[in-house]
């Protein structure tokens, strides 16, 4: 979620970046990611509101696990407010996948939502049920899944605050495993992507909210990291063709209600800032956008952002190189894929 609220990369870089950031099910992406060996295994990490983005960005998740192009193994949310982990629970039922496992926001997370009540109305009118679900903390969540996966082999994708993240990085061992959280994420996880900062400086909402938590979050992360920072999706716009289809289901009236009441005077499309990090996480990044790096992104304490080109912390983040019109239509087209069950 926002509220708003080239570098030419050596030939060995591409090919470890197509492996490691995984890729879609056609043409040359197919041979990339029998080069990489699996399909890509996805923690989705998410604010879900205030802003509806996470609407369309959970919707692109789904669609491209429909298609075979990734296992999701949990969804966390990472808005405290009680609202969150349910909307989470609203979706993946919607998508067939009620059974995934949720995690609800750590101690200390932002708690709050959006003025106009999407996140109650869509639980209220399509599973009231889940609100009195037990949802488990999400580095619970984490830390049991990462322990049953093979080595190297899971993206984090992180669309919201970075404070599970931090968690994460912070837990002890348990009885999921013998690990700390920084030694549990440098053995089993492949990459973060994270639609977090500003490029090449400046403050963004999902770093700047829980400030403490992105500074712990960066600075300790082993693995590498590739951003889809705010002047991305800012110049992306979807969701009007969503909320005029006719279904009866969680997206279409998420979209059609969000577009009518989430500003004063209403919009036609919304920004498409979490879409982006669920995209180039799953399909090969260079498809879509430029891949700039590797270089260091830095959190200040006041929760601002900067970029170092200088200096190899295995950082990346992408930028544009297409019209913005035809990543909307790539992206538009995901979120208006029924779902396969």
């Amino acid at each position: 979620m926002n509220t708003a609220k080239r570098f030419t990369i050596p030939y060995i870089l591409v090919a470890i970046l197509a492996a490691a950031f995984s890729v879609s099910c056609t043409g040359e992406d197919e041979k990339s990611r029998h080069l990489a060996g699996s399909t890509p295994k996805i923690i989705f990490d998410t604010d879900i509101g205030p802003d509806y983005d996470d609407i369309g960005a959970i919707s692109v998740l789904h669609a491209l696990a429909d298609s075979g192009e990734c296992e999701i193994l949990a969804t966390v949310a990472s808005d405290a407010h009680p609202s969150i982990a349910p909307t989470i629970a609203v979706f993946n039922r919607y998508f067939g996948r009620d059974s995934l496992p949720i995690g609800a926001a750590v101690q200390g997370a932002p708690d709050f939502t959006a003025e106009n009540g999407w996140n109650d109305t869509l639980i209220n009118t399509f599973a009231p049920d889940v609100r009195t679900k037990d949802y488990p903390d999400a580095v619970t969540v984490y830390r049991r899944v990462l322990a049953s996966q093979p080595d190297n082999s899971v993206t984090v994708v992180t669309v919201g605050f970075l404070s599970n993240i931090s968690a994460l990085l912070d837990s002890q061992p348990d009885e999921y495993s013998e690990l700390t959280g920084i030694a549990l994420v440098n053995t089993k996880v492949k990459q973060l992507v994270a639609m977090a900062g500003t490029f090449p400086e400046g403050t963004e909402f999902n770093v700047n909210k829980h400030a403490s938590a992105s500074v712990n979050a960066i600075n300790r992360w082993p693995k590498p990291i590739l951003f889809s920072g705010f002047e991305i999706g800012a110049k992306i716009f979807t969701g009007g063709k969503v909320a005029q289809q006719t279904g009866n289901n969680p997206v279409t009236k998420g979209y059609a209600y969000n577009l009518k009441t989430y500003t004063e005077k209403g919009e036609t499309n919304r920004n498409s800032w979490d879409q982006t990090a669920v995209l180039v996480a799953v399909r090969n990044p260079e498809d879509y956008f430029y891949v700039n790096g590797p270089g260091k992104f830095t959190v200040q304490e006041d929760g601002s952002n900067t970029w170092d080109p200088t200096v190899d912390a295995g950082h990346y983040f992408i930028s544009h190189k297409y019209p913005y019109s035809h990543i909307a239509g790539v992206i538009e087209g995901l979120m208006l894929q029924a779902p396969s069950h």
